[in-house]
């Protein structure tokens, strides 16, 4: 079975790495597939919260069984959530998972939208949402969506009718659909949009229910059906040799980081909607009932189906490009149309398939993968005519220049053509990365001004060109933005989006400095290179009461890409204190303060991220007993480096490095986020991790989800998790025991240890647990009931058992002091006596 499901994955990190890094080909049943869609003008809308909401199989079904124009509206970017394949958290994160759903749609066919709203965290009910999500901005967002995709039909994954019985952000996507749908219609609603689109009225709402939403397949078999339509949304396409629910799950595994990679599904499968608004479907089966999503929806349409059905109907597999004179004259004609909307989205898709009928090849690669602006590039186009058919280069146009570039040359059959351009970045040019982080965010809402911008799921590419060819007499164009084609001998063909950097950039080694007491600590800062020949000097910005010498430092970097590095000396004041320093650079007479982060994993395109460059330097009033700490890591945090932060000695252990002999040697073994959730081998490591504790250890496990744990006994007692969360991080803090060695020893814990958490207090709450443990703290969110299993310790033999569902990874990020404090005293634990209240 391992070998199996190891197979599996590798063939998924097969087909995503190359999606993720080549050009589009199509192949002839490719080309097919895609006739038959554009003879489709029907559109659907699908609406949820986050990456991995979607309901991949409705959408591919949508998009590959009906053909319909399909597309999913992501209110967020899931920068809240976890990481299971790095450290990047927040809004690294909310990047990654952005192109994991761009992967998807790659896979079930669909389009990929977002609002501005941003992923703070778990919500328990749409009203605590929408005080942090700015109601009317996303809002007027899914309202732009509307106007600006048109669909016919619009689906929400949750239903809006349920407050308070899931996350707050999936009810409240709901909630704003369904508001929306009337809206995107009133001319004095977002009145700003419609200098850029214009009203639109969907058709219908539905609900994407299932068996879950009623509490039991039973209970659903019983239930009125006669409000919902049905679809098997396992059907199988023999021109993709899988079937539909075989590609949703390969869809649904691009979400790596969120740990859905899975094995595929074959065979029936019922998937149901439910009618919530709209034009009525008169008791028919059919989403798009009283809809013409033929070409006779549009004037002009007509003349346009009778060519493109008959390239359907007789669509040459062997060589598409015999239907080019059909496709062409359909493309003029579109040309014409005086529908505006499909007029773009029809021409956008006839031209994919000309192209692909011809086999052209159109590329344009630089010879580095990034440049910084007033530098010079060079680039290598590379233009082939795969087929017969009469094709002429005419022009071609750089986006950088202002006029193009005249050829007039005839394409021969199979016959490549090279030509070399070496352009200059415009000094004006924009930096590559994602516009939404252009501002600084707020807890709830990402800024983005640019009306046109919002929405769209990446930052367009600056530098691009425009082929302006002649094929069999008609003038059509193709642009291409520059990429970055390399090699590797282990991989083969790489490829990588081209971008625009600043000449330079600085990065500080660590984003949370942690100073247990007045003592100095050197701080690193790299500088890297956009440009050859940079020259200048480095200094540091820093809070009040804190000193950094030397003031600044001389940088000389010969080389673009290289690094220098240089080490600030950093002292902190006598009492406790925090701020930010940030690096800046000095390149004559200009500062630059942005970091350069890449990210570069194989299922998606490479990423070049800039942010404002700083760290969070805290002087600690922290005591701390032990020294040696032994970690078993889980789904992944920055637990081991905030603890050397305050001095401890932290070893990571391998789940084959438990031994008794081995655990011996820590004076505290903590076990990282949800490592009872994935690492197997922790079910049989489980006695010897008991067993240490019995000896007289500390053992500190931090949360693991109620769902798929892998252990029976997750403590020496009975203990049982729940899904039980406080996600206001402001919420009161209780504490039960005031006089317990935990809250006292060597810290004193006090309610200001619990001022400026962030995202939440704590998650997966144990909710039952016997006698042995002491509930320490309690906390709840408004209206609820006080929760008391955030901190549970318990005597086991010699040593101490403690579990938490406290937050400590998203406040060690943070540089949350109390949060130091507290798990310092949890690796402090008394050993020998009982922990119990001191008299």
């Amino acid at each position: 079975m391992f070998q199996i499901r190891l197979c599996l994955l590798l063939f998924i990190s097969t087909i995503v790495s190359l999606q993720a890094q080549q050009p589009k080909k199509l192949k002839s049943s490719e080309i097919y597939e895609a006739v038959q869609k554009l003879n489709v003008l029907g559109s659907v809308l699908y609406i949820a919260a986050h990456p991995d909401d979607e309901n991949t199989r409705l959408i591919s079904y949508m998009s590959n069984e009906v053909k319909a124009r399909t597309a999913y509206l992501s209110l967020t970017r899931g920068d809240g959530g976890q990481n299971l394949i790095g450290p990047e958290i927040r809004e690294l994160l909310g990047v990654i998972r952005t192109q994991e759903l761009l992967a998807a749609r790659r896979v079930d066919g669909g389009e990929q939208r977002f609002t501005r709203a941003n992923d703070f965290g778990y919500s328990k009910h749409p009203d605590e949402t929408l005080e942090i999500w700015n109601k009317d901005e996303v809002l007027a967002d899914v309202v732009w969506a509307i106007r600006e995709f048109k669909p016919d039909v619009i689906i929400n994954r949750f239903d809006h009718r349920t407050p308070g019985t899931t996350h707050g952000h999936h009810t409240t996507s709901a909630m704003l659909s369904v508001e929306a749908f009337d809206l995107a219609n009133d001319p004095s609603k977002y009145k700003s949009q419609l200098t850029d689109t214009e009203i639109w009225q969907p058709k219908r709402l539905f609900y994407n229910t299932s068996w879950w939403r009623y509490g039991s397949q039973e209970k659903f078999d019983k239930l009125d059906k006669s409000n919902m339509l049905n679809f098997d949304v396992g059907v199988y396409y023999p021109s993709k040799g899988m079937s539909n629910n075989e590609v949703a799950a390969l869809a649904s595994s691009q979400h790596l980081c969120q740990g859905f990679g899975r094995l595929t599904q074959r065979g029936t499968q019922e998937e149901y909607i439910e009618f919530l608004k709209g034009d009525d479907l008169n008791g028919s089966e059919n989403i798009f009932e009283g809809i013409d999503t033929s070409w006779n929806r549009v004037e002009g349409g007509q003349a346009i189906e009778t060519l493109l059905k008959s390239v359907e109907t007789n669509f040459n597999f062997k060589n598409p490009a015999s239907h080019l004179p059909q496709l062409l004259e359909a493309y003029k004609l579109v040309q014409n149309l005086k529908d505006e909307h499909w007029k773009t989205v029809k021409s956008k898709e006839l031209k994919e398939i000309i192209e692909a009928c011809a086999g052209l090849y159109l590329e344009v690669s630089a010879i580095s993968p990034n440049a910084a602006p007033n530098s010079e590039v060079t680039l290598d186009m590379e233009v082939i005519n795969r087929s017969t058919s009469k094709i002429e280069l005419l022009s071609y146009h750089l986006s950088t220049l202002q006029n193009g570039t005249s050829k007039k040359i005839t394409l021969k059959n199979n016959q490549k053509l090279n030509f070399e351009e070496r352009i200059t970045i415009p000094q004006n040019s924009d930096y590559t990365t994602p516009y939404w982080l252009n501002k600084e965010a707020s807890l709830g809402m990402y800024h983005v001004e640019d009306q046109k911008l919002i929405g769209l799921p990446e930052t367009p590419r600056a530098i691009f060109v425009d082929f302006n060819l002649l094929i069999e007499g008609t003038p059509i164009s193709f642009k291409k933005p520059v990429v970055y084609r390399y090699s590797k001998p282990d991989k083969g063909e790489l490829y990588r989006p081209f971008e625009i950097i600043p000449i330079v950039s600085a990065s500080i080694s660590d984003k949370v400095f942690i100073f247990e007491n007045d003592q100095q600590k050197e701080i690193e800062v790299t500088v890297k290179a956009g440009k050859n020949n940079l020259s200048g000097y480095v200094q540091m910005a820093y809070p009040k009461g804190w000193s950094i010498f030397p003031e600044k430092q001389k940088i000389e970097i010969a080389n673009k890409g290289d690094i220098q590095k240089v080490v600030f000396t950093v002292i902190p004041p006598k009492n406790q204190s925090e701020g930010l320093i940030s690096p800046m650079v000095n390149i004559d007479g200009q500062f630059y303060t942005d970091e350069l982060i890449e990210i570069d994993y194989a299922h998606i395109p490479f990423q070049t991220v800039l942010i404002p460059s700083e760290s969070k330097v805290v002087r600690l009033n922290i005591e701390k007993r032990g020294n040696n700490i032994g970690y078993i890591e889980g789904a992944g945090d920055v637990v081991p480096e905030s603890l050397r932060q305050i001095g401890y000695n932290v070893t990571i252990i391998k789940p084959e490095q438990i031994s008794p002999e081995n655990l011996a040697n820590f004076d505290a073994i903590v076990v990282g986020i949800r490592a009872y959730n994935i690492v197997e081998d922790l079910k049989f490591k489980q006695k010897f991790l008991l067993e240490y504790v019995k000896e007289g250890g500390n053992l500190v496990v931090q949360y693991n989800t109620s769902r798929g744990i892998k252990i029976d006994n997750l403590a020496p007692y009975n203990l049982k998790l729940s899904r039980d969360r406080v996600t206001d991080e402001n919420a009161e803090v209780k504490i039960l025991e005031p006089n317990h060695p935990i809250l006292n020893y060597p810290n004193k814990i006090t309610s200001q240890d619990f001022e400026g958490w962030v995202q939440e207090r704590g998650l997966y709450f144990p909710n039952e647990w016997s006698k042995e443990f002491t509930p320490l703290l309690a906390a709840h969110d408004k209206g609820e009931k006080s929760k008391k299993g955030s901190l549970l310790v318990a005597k086991y033999g010699k040593g101490n058992y403690i579990y938490t569902g406290l937050s400590f990874f998203r406040e060690f990020p943070a540089g949350v002091s109390g949060a130091y404090r507290l798990f310092a005293n949890l690796l402090s634990a008394e050993k020998e006596d009982t922990i119990s209240l001191k008299k």
